[in-house]
């Protein structure tokens, strides 16, 4: 299965200790070599990279890890192709323009036979590639077009009701574990996932952990994110597949979704 990691912070911040183990996992301690993706969001856009190779090879990711780019949303992917060709376009995170800013959305498992699901509408969004993963995120802009067509932003309320709504209609489907942002917060999904040393599918489907450092702090490369503000505190929330450092991460109840905004957890659905 893929593999999926996102930082949600009040300050802009990089992820350099995390892009570290995102490229060992990228093909070398993982199976995960058909791809990977990392978005930045920057206000109401996304720095977008993407590429078809194994990230453990990625020259590319090295000059991220040179860079760090910051931001206070990441979402990163790393693809191991049970769904359509190894190609850029099959390649996450998707991302498309809903209500005037770009919306992103990564997904980790098999939503077999999505395209026959009952009442299932893409409407005006189409997918570019053949993935489920991609389909599923037309299906969900279409239902979050009603909430966002409007003249202001939908309140948070309003968001997480569309994303739990979407979360049930997709579930039965298989593995549904998924990452959504509208670039204001950062929703995840937890579900199931193949586990080791067990058959089938089996929850987590995602972990997560919050901490606060002081900037100081992180500007020493601190695991998980980096930033320098002076001596003011930096909440950051991180999301993952499997945990990415020896913190105690908590585990996603099955069909538990969470929302993350300043680096804090400030919902649920």
């Amino acid at each position: 299965m893929c593999e999926l990691f996102s930082l949600n912070s009040e300050y802009p911040a990089s992820v350099s200790y995390s892009l570290d183990e995102f490229k060992r996992h990228g093909g070398l301690s993982g199976p995960h070599k058909d791809g990977w993706g990392i978005a930045f969001y920057e206000h109401c856009d996304i720095r977008l990279i993407r590429e078809t190779d194994a990230a453990a090879t990625s020259p590319c990711l090295d000059f991220l890890r040179r860079h760090l780019y910051r931001s206070n949303i990441i979402v990163s992917h790393l693809r191991m192709a049970t769904s359509g060709s190894i190609s850029l376009p099959n390649t996450q995170p998707f991302c498309r323009e809903l209500g005037g800013r770009m919306h992103l959305f990564a997904h980790n498992g098999d939503l077999i036979d999505i395209h026959a699901l009952p009442g299932i509408d893409l409407g005006n969004y189409r997918p570019i590639g053949e993935t489920d993963s991609e389909l599923a995120f037309c299906h969900l802009l279409k239902r979050l077009q009603r909430i966002w067509l409007g003249p202001e932003p939908p309140g948070l309320d309003r968001r997480i009701a569309v994303i739990t709504e979407f979360a049930q209609q997709i579930r039965p489907l298989g593995p549904a574990n998924f990452i959504y942002s509208d670039g204001d917060y950062l929703f995840a999904h937890g579900h199931k996932r193949s586990q080791p040393g067990r058959e089938g599918y089996h929850p987590p489907g995602l972990y997560w952990l919050c901490r606060s450092c002081s900037m100081a702090a992180e500007s020493q490369d601190n695991p998980g994110a980096n930033s320098v503000r002076g001596k003011q505190l930096q909440q950051v929330a991180l999301v993952a597949s499997v945990p990415l450092t020896d913190e105690r991460w908590q585990p996603f109840a099955e069909g538990e979704i969470m929302v993350f905004g300043k680096g804090r957890r400030i919902g649920s659905g």
